[in-house]
């Protein structure tokens, strides 16, 4: 497995994560999960991340207990707050009482004193940014928390928060955003202020929810046992399974097949060709499918072929920077 830094920090993640968003607690079963878990440390994943509103809050728990007894050293925990997890009016949102609320059960539930990284799951324009920096700086000097991440904020919102951690003394190391072949609106604004900033990227969906993998063909329902075809998570990829699309992404797999990779290793080794990338996170309903993403680890893309792809994919890709996933 290699590794990378994590923005302008010492903290050193692997650059393939295991996260479980729409897995654990809710799509696979909990001796499964485990499995997963199992395969990722097995093959050199250190770097866990997951949320407290995930399977409502059921994935921290699932997580928690599949990583129990392994050496707290060793691995790098992540999670993020903002989403409502109760039904009270400030069980929601960046205030002071919700973040430091929400660390604590997260830490609870995850069986563990501190996390690696704390993140802002969504941007909270209803409470002042300083309360939020504020209230995660405190969580830092308490020693719950030893870095500070965002996920899916813009330039701007970036910007202003790393002139708050940097007057708070506390480290904004990383913004958490969508990214793949597909989806580049972060290339644009995000990542050259990133760059100035000292934040890298930890990518989420580098394999568009699984329609890079080259599993959905047009012309065809989704497979019954398949993201696509489950009915509750299905809906958030409907942009994608459009017939265009997926005829695009049919026309790459000569390119995988020519660098003997999987479409899903030549994903995932895609969005780790950008250097302000740290960490591509994967998930995983089985542990073959851990064994076939980590292998995408190291794997150099010449620039020829990054031509190739962008040829092949052409104007489905989406680059507004405007389109951050705020739903």
């Amino acid at each position: 497995m290699q590794t990378r830094r994590l923005g302008r920090s010492g903290l050193t993640i692997s650059e393939i994560a295991y996260g479980n968003w729409l897995t654990h607690g809710s799509q696979v079963e909990e001796d499964a999960a485990h499995a997963c878990v199992r395969a990722a440390l097995d093959v050199g994943i250190t770097t866990f991340d997951t949320a407290d509103v995930y399977a409502g809050t059921k994935a921290e728990s699932v997580l928690g207990r599949a990583l129990a007894g392994q050496r707290r050293e060793g691995l790098e925990i992540f999670t993020k707050v903002y989403w409502p997890t109760g039904p009270g009016a400030n069980d929601r949102g960046l205030s002071r009482k919700h973040i430091t609320e929400s660390c604590n059960a997260s830490l609870k539930r995850l069986q563990t004193d501190y996390v690696d990284l704390y993140q802002a799951h969504r941007y909270d324009s209803s409470v002042p940014l300083e309360e939020t920096m504020t209230a995660f700086a405190d969580l830092v000097r308490q020693g719950k928390v030893l870095y500070l991440g965002v996920s899916e904020w813009r330039a701007e919102e970036i910007a202003a928060a790393a002139e708050l951690a940097r007057e708070l003394k506390v480290q904004l190391i990383s913004n958490q955003p969508q990214y793949s072949m597909l989806w580049r609106v972060i290339e644009a604004e995000v990542v050259p202020t990133s760059e100035q900033e000292g934040l890298s990227q930890i990518v989420w969906s580098p394999l568009a929810q699984g329609v890079l993998t080259g599993k959905y063909l047009p012309g065809q329902q989704p497979p019954a046992d398949s993201r696509g075809g489950h009915a509750t998570v299905g809906g958030s990829m409907k942009g994608y399974l459009t017939d265009d699309v997926l005829t695009r992404v049919r026309e790459l797999r000569p390119i995988a097949d020519e660098l003997g990779l999987s479409m899903a290793q030549l994903a995932i080794a895609w969005v780790l060709q950008n250097r302000n990338v740290a960490a591509a996170i994967i998930g995983a309903s089985r542990p073959e499918q851990v064994h076939d993403n980590v292998q995408a680890a190291g794997v150099q893309l010449p620039a020829e072929v990054l031509t190739r792809i962008d040829r092949v994919l052409g104007d489905v890709v989406e680059r507004d920077p405007a389109k951050t996933s705020r739903g």
